[in-house]
């Protein structure tokens, strides 16, 4: 998953937001310098990270992208998921995805001191871009694989990986949906989080 769904299965306290946020950049048995709270959201993020490389669903939507990017495809599904989640996040919060947004950065920021030097690095952009708001539409996404492509080993083929998204839109989102569905079951039942999803919500 990418930084909206981990933002997304984070819950309401900011300190284990930032730790979910954070996951990828803290290595091995580093997280055990930080306090509670953000080590709490290093191991959600970890677990979260754990459980969608082992499901069925996200390795059918990888392999649409295998052939094309190979050892990458998960890396383009984590954000392709991104993108469902955004393009229907009337379905899976209360809040709407720009006020989601904001409270993300705000939680960000209010820890900032905790944050990895890298992290530090490009937090600024990210929400000056509202790169999270940007991912409901496909040329935010692939506007971040041109990014990524330019600072990792990540293929630059942002237009390929479009193209195969808008080919496959119905079958991707039929997998995104039960995939969905499941990891916020999973990560409620990991953590005392409660996901607040819409009213109309069964």
């Amino acid at each position: 998953m990418n930084f909206l769904a981990h933002l997304y299965l984070s819950g309401e306290d900011e300190k284990l937001i930032t730790g979910n946020f954070i996951g990828d950049h803290v290595k091995g048995n580093n997280y055990l310098k930080y306090p509670e709270k953000i080590r709490e959201g290093i191991v959600l993020h970890r677990r979260i990270d754990s459980f969608t490389d082992q499901h069925t669903l996200f390795r059918e939507t990888k392999k649409l992208f295998r052939e094309e990017f190979g050892l990458y495809s998960g890396v383009i599904t984590d954000l392709v998921f991104d993108h469902f989640l955004a393009s229907g996040w009337e379905q899976y919060h209360q809040l709407t995805l720009r006020k989601f947004a904001g409270k993300m950065h705000a939680a960000l920021l209010s820890n900032v001191f905790h944050l990895p030097s890298r992290v530090k690095l490009f937090l600024p952009a990210m929400i000056k871009s509202r790169r999270l708001e940007s991912y409901a539409q496909k040329e935010g996404i692939q506007q971040s694989l041109e990014i990524m492509s330019r600072h990792t080993s990540l293929p630059k083929k942002s237009v390929q990986a479009i193209k195969i998204m808008v080919n496959n839109d119905e079958l991707i989102r039929q997998y995104f949906t039960g995939f969905m569905n499941e990891m916020i079951a999973f990560s409620e039942s990991e953590t005392d989080i409660k996901i607040k999803r819409p009213d109309n919500y069964h």
